[in-house]
């Protein structure tokens, strides 16, 4: 026998060769319409829903199942009972959890695989687990509409879990949830703000859309000019990196609402957009600024 039929014949044999694992991507919603809604989805807000359609291409299947094709409606949440990564209702309504278990090193693919898999599944499935996903997984970007607007819908508590079908076992998850649910409202003023109440001090966590480098000099400005923070008895403590940007934390009086603080947010965050189009290099004072924020952040996740 030939070379040539050999090799075709060892060949015929072969199974097709395995997708590689998901790459890490620091920013998974990047390029996202409203990026900062859903990194405050995927990492502040304890909980909150909203709604969306994705495409799903022809041919699409998961573990053997077929998705079902063209346009899907999905309803993004925080979080579900027991972490569950999504959950396919009696109803036919589809969950999907954004701060779940799974995590392939790029979150807006864990989105749609966790999406897909719940739209593959009967309905009446909670979907306990989720392959990782790979490199022939969708992305956001890739499913969603271009200019799709995230309306994040935040909740005083986990009731939007509970449909027709509750278990017994979902109604416990929830009253044990709500008892721990940390206080959060919506700041107008910028685009992503959010006020929250936790151990007797409230906070408001700002989410900024710039990458970390070019947000932290301009903070690094408004700070060596005094000007960071939202007035008398009001702190900028400190920043955190989440899904590749950059979170400012503020400390406003504890008794202070969310509705108290957006007329001071805007002002802030016009000084900010101000610092944003400064491209003289940082004076000594602002760099050590710069040096002081970089030396309190922590990175969620």
């Amino acid at each position: 026998m030939g070379k040539a039929s050999r090799k075709k014949r060892q060949g015929a044999g072969q199974a097709a060769p395995k997708a590689r694992p998901a790459p890490f991507v620091a920013r998974p919603f990047e390029g996202l319409s409203g990026e900062t809604e859903w990194v405050a989805m995927r990492e502040i807000l304890p909980a909150a829903s909203a709604d969306v359609t994705v495409t799903v291409p022809d041919g699409t299947q998961v573990s053997g199942h077929d998705v079902p094709a063209g346009q899907q409606q999905v309803t993004l949440v925080t979080v579900l009972p027991g972490a569950m990564p999504a959950i396919h209702r009696d109803s036919g309504e589809v969950l999907v959890a954004l701060q779940s278990r799974t995590s392939s090193g790029d979150a807006s693919r864990d989105v749609v695989a966790a999406a897909f898999t719940a739209l593959a599944s009967d309905p009446g499935t909670s979907v306990n687990s989720v392959r990782p996903a790979t490199t022939d997984t969708p992305r956001l970007q890739d499913v969603l509409e271009t200019g799709q607007e995230l309306d994040v819908a935040v909740h005083e508590d986990f009731g939007f879990w509970l449909g027709e079908d509750a278990t017994e076992e979902m109604r416990a998850a929830l009253e044990q949830m709500n008892e721990s649910a940390v206080p959060m409202a919506r700041v107008e003023g910028a685009p992503t703000a959010y006020w929250c109440h936790m151990s007797g001090r409230s906070y408001i966590r700002w989410i900024l859309g710039q990458d970390e480098d070019t947000a932290l000099e301009a903070l690094a400005r408004l700070q060596a000019a005094h000007e960071h923070t939202l007035g008398e008895g009001t702190d900028l403590i400190g920043a955190f990196r989440a899904c590749g940007v950059l979170v400012p934390v503020l400390e406003v009086p504890a008794d202070s609402s969310a509705e108290d603080h957006a007329e001071a947010l805007a002002a802030l965050q016009q000084r900010y957009d101000a610092a944003l189009g400064q491209d003289a290099p940082l004076t000594q004072e602002e760099r050590r600024a710069k040096n002081a924020l970089v030396s309190r952040q922590v990175t969620l996740r």
